[in-house]
């Protein structure tokens, strides 16, 4: 079964985070998905938040910039959110904006290598392990979480070219696909995936998560068009329409291999709160 989702932009003001929360988790909707941009606010403590204000509901933050962090302070923060809250923390690694990573003095020369070992030291440390590494720009002696994770999660990365895109299946237990993705680039991204997982020899699950661009309401299709040409965006990328065509469209996005598809609002969405209930309220039910 396709599991449906909705996004809580990061332009959005935090304190906002809290009502959102509350509204994915009364619409029944099973995850909540966020991520950390510069220079909004911070990935951990969003996610945090939105935990903080529901029982059940999954967040993922899909992604953390891995050259704005190190691997040490992620894995404590993915950590104690998940002594907190077990089961309900997705956490995700991506390669970041690059222009923004130069602006903060953490742009690197190699992101694949980067991306290659936090994931890799991020694994082991949610696993309780105490880690040596002494890679191009990953250095750990002797480093272990004195709180681990009761059960490691399931840890996911941001890919859209090919070699990111066989290093998550490689290395990660899903992958997350932006809202440039059309059915077409599901599958393609699939069978890279699955290269990387066979030089690994994975044989478990990986969970494909793609994020689907939405716009409802009685100028959804003009919306639309103009969210597509901000981003200069194919005319095959995301949906517009009321719920049954949402719903017919994550189907697409499903059979082309999907495993979770996440509504993603345009960025001049009128009411975050109204995007959340209508995802898990009106879709939800014909999705499931």
């Amino acid at each position: 079964m396709t599991v449906l989702g909705a996004i809580a932009l990061p332009q959005l003001q935090p304190e906002r985070l809290p009502a959102i929360a509350a509204a994915a988790e009364q619409s029944g909707l099973a995850e909540l998905w966020l991520w950390e941009d510069c220079f909004w606010a911070s990935g951990s403590a969003c996610a945090a938040t939105v935990l903080a204000h529901t029982e059940r509901l999954r967040v993922g933050i899909g992604v953390l910039p891995a050259p704005l962090r190190n691997v040490a302070l992620t894995a404590m923060e993915v950590a104690a959110l998940l002594r907190m809250h077990p089961g309900r923390v997705i956490p995700g690694l991506g390669h970041g904006v690059q222009e923004w990573m130069g602006q903060v003095g953490a742009r690197v020369d190699s992101p694949l290598t980067l991306l290659r070992e936090q994931l890799t030291a991020l694994r082991a440390l949610l696993h309780g392990e105490t880690v040596d590494a002494s890679g191009r720009y990953v250095q750990l002696d002797r480093v272990g979480l004195d709180w681990p994770p009761g059960t490691p999660p399931p840890l996911v990365a941001g890919a859209s070219g090919p070699k990111t895109l066989r290093l998550s299946g490689e290395l990660a237990d899903g992958t997350v696909l932006t809202s440039s993705t059309t059915p077409d680039g599901i599958r393609a991204a699939r069978r890279l995936i699955d290269e990387g997982r066979a030089k690994a020899g994975r044989t478990e699950p990986h969970n494909v998560i793609v994020y689907l661009l939405t716009v409802t309401g009685p100028d959804a299709t003009e919306r639309l068009a103009a969210a597509r040409h901000r981003a200069a965006l194919p005319d095959t990328v995301g949906v517009a329409g009321d719920a049954d065509a949402v719903a017919e469209a994550v189907h697409r996005w499903s059979a082309a291999g999907a495993d979770t598809v996440v509504l993603e609002p345009a960025p001049d969405e009128p009411d975050p709160i109204d995007f959340v209930r209508f995802a898990g309220e009106q879709v939800r039910p014909l999705v499931e």
